[in-house]
């Protein structure tokens, strides 16, 4: 049996709701400073059974920040900085297989990034890296999200991949079929660069794909109405809740080391000479590639 982690932190991305859980203990909103700008709000801190949490709402408070204006880089610096050892995330999507209905939670296996005004990486000129995306989540965190799904009655499907679109217009009936001609499973605005950047961070991270709606393809869906998805969003939160309840025991079993190597990304991905390295992007990445960085 491997070494369990020393002090592992479970960080919950999601709704504003997500951390209304019954049991979280201790709590406290906190702002937590960050290089790369302001995250999407405080932080807040808690306890659930003995495990540390950490809850960011994705667009804030109230919903303020679109999936566009949203400070990825922020948030994610923002979690690692406070100790997060896992990232969960938890996203409204839109479904692309009769099979998966709303209400439905797929645990992701594959994404489609076609986002195209977010700044998706915290390295660039005067510290280049390049870590792998071929397998972008933790499969053991899929697998602990889908046994407890599975667990609290949650209809639930392992696998599918997540195409992340730049919204915040939902997709054309041309789109639609496109992406679904490409074995795309669900829709969503969110999960990148979220997923890259937890990648960079070293920071293991797994996605929760919550059906809200089909997507446009569906004959008896000609648009998709936001009443409609409101509706089972407000389901989908309880049942999120829930699952995340039945996940948070199991950072007890976290390995030191994650056998993925997610917790190690960068082991071989920093590029740029030494004596090349600007110290003023070092300076920002000081919580991101510390463990480089800093021995």
């Amino acid at each position: 049996m491997s070494e369990t982690h020393a002090a592992p932190v479970l960080g919950v991305i999601g709704g504003s709701g997500v951390y209304e859980i019954d049991g979280l203990s201790d709590t406290r909103w906190e702002a937590v400073d960050s290089p790369w700008g302001a995250p999407s709000d405080e932080l807040l801190f808690g306890n659930l059974d003995g495990v540390q949490m950490v809850f960011l709402p994705r667009h804030g408070r109230g919903h303020v920040q679109s999936p566009s204006s949203i400070n990825y880089r922020a948030n994610i610096d923002a979690m690692k900085r406070a100790g997060v050892t896992d990232i969960i995330s938890l996203s409204a999507c839109g479904s692309f297989k009769e099979e998966l209905p709303p209400g439905t939670f797929v645990i992701i296996d594959q994404f489609i990034d076609r986002t195209f005004a977010r700044e998706k990486s915290f390295f660039g000129p005067g510290m280049v890296a390049h870590v792998s995306m071929a397998h972008p989540v933790n499969a053991r965190l899929g697998d602990w999200c889908e046994q407890a799904a599975r667990a609290v009655g949650v209809p639930v499907h392992r696998g599918g991949t997540y195409l992340c679109m730049e919204g915040p217009q939902f997709s054309t009936l041309a789109e639609s079929n496109l992406y679904r001609q490409w074995d795309c499973q669900v829709i969503g605005m969110t999960n990148m660069p979220e997923a890259k950047l937890a990648r960079e961070a070293e920071i293991p991270y797994a996605t929760v794909a919550m059906v809200t709606d089909f997507d446009c393809w569906h004959p008896d869906h000609d648009a998709v109405e936001v009443d409609d998805i409101i509706k089972v969003l407000l389901g989908n939160a309880d049942h999120a809740r829930a699952l995340v309840k039945a996940v948070a025991p199991r950072m007890a079993e976290r390995p030191a080391t994650c056998p993925s190597g997610d917790d190690q990304a960068l082991e071989m991905a920093l590029i740029t000479s030494p004596e090349k390295r600007d110290p003023a992007i070092l300076a920002k990445l000081d919580a991101v590639a510390g463990r480089l960085l800093n021995s």
